[in-house]
This record gives C-alpha cells, structure tokens and sequence, in this order.
C-alpha cells in the first residue's frame, strides 16, 4: 500500500449547514479550525433549545457558510446574506446536543429570524461558550480529556477517498449515479488507502499532528440529503447496508470518528502515516 495523503480538510462552522474546504487548518481538540472559524462552533436549536441538524430540516443543507474577520455570513438561494457578529457572552442560555447540556450565546432575533424564515419553524442560531468543556464519550475517547464544541460526540471524522470510490463503483453496478463526498461531511478525506482501511488505524501522524481513531462513524438519514438541492433519496444507506454494516454499533459505518493527541497545523496534500489495530 502507498502512502497515505490529506486529500482535503473540510469544517462547518454550523453544525447542519453546508461546510467549507480549506487548504489547510489547525487541528485543535476540538477539530479543525481556520482563522476566526471552528468546527461547529455555532448551532441552530429549536424553541426549547435542542440542536437541530438536516436529519429535521434538510433544508439546512442549502445554508452555506463564511467567515470574515470576526462574522459569520449566511446565504441560502433566494435569500438576503446574513452578517451575524458572535454574541455577547450576556446573551447565554443553556442548549441540548443529544445527551449533553451546555451553556452557549444567543445571537439574537436577526438571525433567529432569517434561520425560521429559511427553515418554516420557530428556531435560533447559537454559539459555543468557549469557557465550557463538553467531554467526547470517556468510553471510547478514555482519559485523553478529548473534547468537541457542537459535533455528534467527536472533533474529526476521517474518510480515505477509495471508500467512497468503492461505494460509487457498487452504485454504479447497479445504474445509479455517483455521489459526492460532502454527503459523509468528512473533516479530512486521504488518498493513498485501500477501500475501508481506516476501519483499521489506531494512529493517523501528519506531520506534528497526531490524531488516534476511537470509534466508527454510524451513518443516518443526512447522507441521504443532497447538499446542494437538500432532497432526499435512499442512497448510500441502502447500498451500505448491503456491507458496510457494523453489528457492535448496529448500524452502518462510514468513515472513522478521531480525537487530536497532539495539535497542530495539517495542510492539503501533506503525508500520512499510520499505525495498524493489527
């Protein structure tokens, strides 16, 4: 097998909207980050303050995301582009992520009501409190401390680009289309694997960076969802399901959840090495 490279490094700096790809970020505990945009850092929650993704609103796909200076721009098709400044600490409430309560900021009735507008429900846009620390699962990420703002439990999910060309090629087998990459929503896609090889990595070195697979990400309905026309269909899970199911988890892996053990910058096309579970 040929050695391993960073095919492209991706954030979302709303969990659920459309993310950004970037040539290079810090890969920091709780993911990725660029300057002024981490991962996940904002969220958007229902009137009774629990997280929302595409999994309720598909239409969070079509949100697309950018930072400048210290805003946060929104546009979706058809609407007015959004400037949402982070808010205030004074604006904090708690918020609900799966199993998790944190303390996170308001920012505020503007965005609260174009977000609604978009999504034809009583919503709100919030933003991490930095000065809370939300712990991954101790069960998988052990003592390592390793910690993440708004993501589903883990800073970084990892994907080898041959996985997907695998699924496309059974896809295509079958007369269907290929799909993109951005319906995994990975934080770092490489070259260089064979199909599914990360299932089998406990390390990924990049560099100065060191980052340990804990857990197999479980796939749901999202990667049914085109990101750019935000419809819904049954592929990939009903061809993953066909292989790519994992009986521990009882559901259907794709890809493999990290945690950083040593920060630091990572770039697109920089090496890889691994060391094997086996």
């Amino acid at each position: 097998m040929a050695g391993a490279t960073v095919a492209s490094l991706h954030l979302y700096p709303v969990k659920g909207c459309g993310g950004i790809e970037s040539s290079a970020a810090y890969a920091a505990t709780t993911g990725l980050a660029t300057a002024g945009a981490a991962d996940r850092e904002w969220m958007v929650v229902d009137r009774d303050g629990r997280f929302v993704t595409q999994r309720e609103f598909p239409r969070l796909a079509q949100v697309r995301t950018r930072l400048e200076a210290d805003r946060l721009w929104l546009t979706a098709p058809d609407a007015p582009a959004l400037a949402v400044t982070r808010p205030a600490p004074t604006a904090s409430r708690d918020v609900v992520v799966w199993r998790s309560q944190v303390r996170a900021s308001d920012a505020g009735d503007t965005a609260a009501r174009w977000l609604s507008a978009w999504l034809g429900d009583d919503v709100r846009l919030v933003c991490f409190d930095r000065g809370v620390v939300r712990r991954c699962n101790p069960e998988f990420a052990g003592t390592s401390g390793a910690h993440t703002y708004f993501a589903d439990g883990y800073p970084l999910l990892v994907i080898g680009a041959a996985s997907l060309a695998d699924l496309n090629g059974r896809l295509a087998a079958r007369g269907d289309a290929a799909l993109p990459m951005d319906r995994f929503r990975p934080s770092i896609v490489l070259t260089g694997l064979d199909a599914f090889a990360e299932d089998h990595v406990e390390i990924f070195t990049i560099g100065a960076v060191v980052l340990r697979a804990v857990k197999p990400c479980i796939r749901c309905r999202v990667t049914t969802i085109d990101q750019v026309s935000a419809v819904a269909g049954s592929e990939p899970l009903r061809t993953l399901g066909e292989y790519r199911m994992n009986a521990r988890f009882a559901g259907i892996a794709f890809g493999v959840n990290a945690i950083v053990v040593r920060d630091g910058r990572l770039a697109a096309g920089a090496a890889v090495a691994v060391d094997w579970r086996f």
